[in-house]
Order: C-alpha cells, then structure tokens, then sequence
C-alpha cells in the first residue's frame, strides 16, 4: 500500500464545505476510525482509490454491484443512453420496460418507481394507511427503512413500544404512531395486534435484515407477519431494496415465498444509478395519482440513465451469474470463518443467501437488534482495518453485510484469504 496522503487531503477539504466531510454517514468511517479513502475507480471485484491503492470490494456500492464495477454490458447501456439525452420530464420507453422486468421477477401487479429507497419505503408507509384508512405502523428494531421521520423511531424501554424520535428534527407526534418491536419476537407481534389490531395500517419489515449485521428470520417469521396482517386488515410491506434481485433473481421471495402486500426495491435494480421503487397489487397501487388519490411524484423518477443500467444489469444477472455470486460469498464466508476459528477469535458469521456478516466477540446467535449489539465494535475496527491495510475493503462498520459479486474471481478470493490471518490476529489482539 502507498498510503492514503491525497485522501487525507481530500478529506479536510471535504469536511470543510460538506457536514462531516461526507454524503452519507457510513463512509465517514466513525465506526472503526481512520481516514476513508477517496474511491477513484472500480473495475470487476476491485477498487482504486485516489492514492493508487487498489482493494478486493466487499461492500459493492451497497448492493447494487452484484456484477462487479463498471461491468461492460452496463456501462454500454448507459453511455448509449446517455448519448440521447440525461432527462427529459416526460415519460420514456425505458421506465415501462424496466417496470415489466420488476414485475416478471417480483410478487407485484403494478410498480411506480421512484429515485431511492428511502422514497419507496415512505410513500409505501402512505399508501398502505390510504389503503386501510389506519395510522398505525409497526416496525422493527434492528430493521432500517431509509430516513423518513416515522421510520426514523427507536424503541423506548419496554418490550413493544410506541417510537421515540431516532433523531433530533423529528416531531415526537410523527413517530407515537410507529410502534416499535423486538425483531424475530412472534409473541411481541401476537400481543401487539391483540392490542391494536384495528388500527393497525401496516407492518414493515425487511424481507431478510442486513442493517444490523445479517439476521435472518426465524422459521416461519415472515410467514406469522403476513398471516396476521391478513387476519386484521393491515397491510405488510416486504423490504427488499437489499436483498430484492440479489439473493435470488426474485429476491427473498425466492427463498422464502412470502409475499408482502407492497414490496419496496432499490440497489440492484439500478445498477449502480440512482433507482429504487414499489410495487404491489393493482387495487392497493391504483390509488397512487394520477389513477388515485395518494399523491407522490419525482422530477427524476424513471429517469432514462438508471433505467438503462437496471434493465442492463438486471439482464445480465443470468443463472450463471447468481450461482457465481452464491459461490464467492460461500467461498469468503468459509474462508472467515476457518481463520477466525483458527485464531481463537469468538464470532458469530450469519447469512442470508449470498449476503453474511460476521459478529466479532459474540459466539451465539444474533436474532434480534439488542444481541446485535453484543458484538465488539473495537474488535471489528481493528479487523477492518488490518484487512484494508491488506488491500480488502471491507463495510466500515460491524452493522452491515458483506456483498460479493459474479466478478469476484479465484485471483480476488486469494487476496482475501492472504489478508484474514492478519486481520484476525488483530481482533484477537483487541478482544485481550
């Protein structure tokens, strides 16, 4: 490695005119420390960063890499694109078929698209009230759903509670009509629908939870959620801007069959471009504007650049290129697993499909937010970054999952496998 100088440099000039330095918290690295580096390019499973360094990439933008960086097929698509012209505020071919490519692969009748997740979940939380004319919403801890203010609640102090703002600018009245529970707590869920069953207008949940490191639900979780929310007239909205198209080429559904009544998408659906959207039956979306009365709009929704980077990467995420994926996150998770064993380091590594994350300092199973939190964070920054100083570039944060990608080759797993014992050793070290 030859340092990180002009990264550093960057990074005072960036927290001079932007808060933190950043446009996004995580990259900020405030979890494990240290200077972030300043990306410059990707190329298949690697990154460059401003300083020449180059990293095997675990993060993947997030998700939406799942065929590598600056894949041909895509890239191709949106120069092509591109060429015609970035924006027009007005309707075009690409939205309808990208539109049609969500539908043939999700449990979904109709899809709007909008611009980020964050979006999709918010409007998703409206119309699910307009539909059911209720207010209430449930949500779990752990579970993350962009930054809309009724999404942004924490629970209080009791088992099931009504939210407390998660952050400073939120009106406590926004978010006393989210209630707050324990993920994976069939009972909590029973008891709360007992209480508040008729005004309950929805419950929201990711499909599978990748925001507090990977907690899978239990056998039959999902399945409870979306009985329940028969039984009372609520509405469930599956999460999938994570997992949706990346663990199966249908997303969680895929796995497990359980179809939300309104579905959210994001991260590989766009290719890497700015994309997300909703979808769900015909009579639930039909009350969206201009067909309904719930009104939600974007300037850049269906936006020609992003539909063709999701058409393109979304075509391209053959079988072959999803058993590749499968394939690379076995293989690195295996790997982890073996050298932190090896090491005598105590962890818990969880996954769902394609997606893991490794739980340092904590050897029994994470099933909830609150065990989430049993974890090391010091141990975690000083695996981080021995493997970043190793040339791997992990998720700078202990809370994230670890994505893989169809490009990730043996050449890429090598690295990877050259950099753990290191990184363990350091854990170890932290851990005492």
């Amino acid at each position: 490695m030859t340092g990180r100088e002009v990264s550093a440099q960057l990074m005072r000039r960036a927290t001079a005119i932007l808060p933190g330095g950043v446009n996004s918290p995580v990259r900020a690295f405030g979890a494990v420390g240290g200077t972030p580096p300043f990306i410059a390019s990707g190329s298949g499973p690697y990154l460059r960063d401003v300083d020449g360094n180059e990293y095997v990439d675990l993060v993947g933008s997030w998700g939406p890499m799942i065929l590598g960086h600056a894949h041909p097929e895509v890239i191709a698509a949106v120069r092509d694109a591109a060429g015609r012209g970035t924006s027009f505020g007005a309707v075009t071919p690409g939205e309808v078929e990208l539109a049609a490519e969500l539908i043939r692969r999700a449990p979904v009748q109709k899809v709007r698209l909008v611009n980020s997740g964050t979006e999709a979940t918010m409007t998703a939380l409206r119309l699910a009230r307009a539909f059911t004319g209720r207010s209430l919403v449930v949500k779990f801890s752990g579970c993350y759903h962009g930054h809309a203010d009724a999404l942004l609640a924490a629970a209080g102090s009791g088992v099931a509670t009504f939210g407390l703002p998660d952050s400073p600018g939120i009106p406590a009245a926004i978010t006393a009509s989210t209630l707050v529970l324990p993920y994976n707590d069939a009972e909590a869920v029973r008891r709360a629908f007992a209480k508040h069953g008729t005004k309950i207008a929805c419950v929201i949940t990711e499909a599978c939870p990748a925001n507090m490191g990977v907690v899978p639900p239990l056998a039959g979780f999902n399945e409870l959620l979306a009985g329940l929310c028969r039984e009372h007239g609520a509405l469930l909205i599956m999460d999938e801007v994570l997992t949706g198209f990346r663990v199966t080429s249908s997303g969680w559904y895929g796995r497990e069959g359980v179809a939300g009544d309104l579905v959210t998408f994001g991260k590989v659906m766009g290719g890497g471009l700015p994309a997300a959207a909703f979808g769900g039956r015909a009579e639930i979306m039909d009350m969206l504007a201009p067909a309904g009365p719930v009104y939600q709009a974007g300037t850049l929704a269906g936006n020609p650049l992003a539909t063709a980077a999701g058409l393109a990467t979304l075509r391209a995420c053959t079988p072959e290129a999803y058993a590749r994926v499968d394939e690379a996150a076995a293989a690195v998770a295996k790997l982890t697993a073996d050298t932190l064993s090896a090491c005598g380091v105590p962890f818990r590594l969880q996954s769902g499909g394609n997606l893991f994350s490794v739980f340092l300092g904590r050897d029994l199973p994470v099933r909830d937010f609150d065990e989430a939190r049993g974890q090391s964070q010091p141990a975690y920054a000083a695996f981080f970054h021995a493997m970043l100083s190793a040339g791997v570039y992990l998720p700078p944060s202990g809370y994230e999952a670890w994505f893989l990608s169809a490009a990730h080759d043996d050449a890429a797993l090598a690295r990877i496998a050259d950099a753990l014992p290191a990184a363990a050793q350091a854990a170890a070290t932290a851990l005492g």
